[in-house]
């Protein structure tokens, strides 16, 4: 009988440790993939949303919030699966120079049952958070703006024409 209950209790052993494995694995490649995905879909979302008006007017870059967010939204529900919820939250996004902070949170298999307080009973699933902050950084070599401001401001001749421009 020692043998036997010796045995059913390593089995039991080797299945929970196999089942741990499984979600701490589910865990961190979630969260692997979660990053790179913001971070690429961001990256993309941001080159689509750079105004190109504004920048052959002034020679800055930047970047149309609605269009933005629109991008952004569109491509990651294009690249993620149905197998988890998740809650995307954009707090801060400054159109020059472009800059955005994301949040992603996901839902991951693991779940812990509430024990105390009001939500006695309820599951609560482990969160996976993801947040990913972008800027678009240029060399700026020439501002049209500036130049005409500079202009008028001050004497303008040629030994002071090329101290806007920067030589690569």
């Amino acid at each position: 009988m020692n043998k036997g209950m010796l045995t059913v209790g390593i089995i039991l052993l080797s299945i929970i440790a196999l089942l741990l494995i499984n979600v701490l694995t589910n865990y961190s490649t979630g969260s692997e993939l979660d990053y790179y995905l913001v971070k690429e879909t961001t990256d993309a979302a941001m080159e689509d949303a750079i105004d190109m008006k504004y920048y052959e007017t002034c020679g800055l870059y930047r970047i149309d919030k609605e269009k933005f967010v629109e991008s952004f939204l569109y491509r990651f529900a294009d690249s993620v699966d149905n197998s988890r919820n998740y809650s995307i939250g954009f707090y801060d996004i400054n159109e020059v120079p472009p800059k955005v902070s994301i949040k992603v949170d996901s839902l991951t298999v693991l779940a812990f049952n509430v024990t105390g307080g009001e939500e006695k009973g309820k599951k609560e699933a482990a969160d996976i958070t993801t947040s990913y902050d972008a800027i678009i950084e240029t060399n700026y070599g020439y501002d049209p703006v500036t130049e005409a401001i500079l202009k008028q401001i001050e004497p303008y001749n040629d030994e002071k024409a090329n101290f806007c421009k920067v030589s690569s």
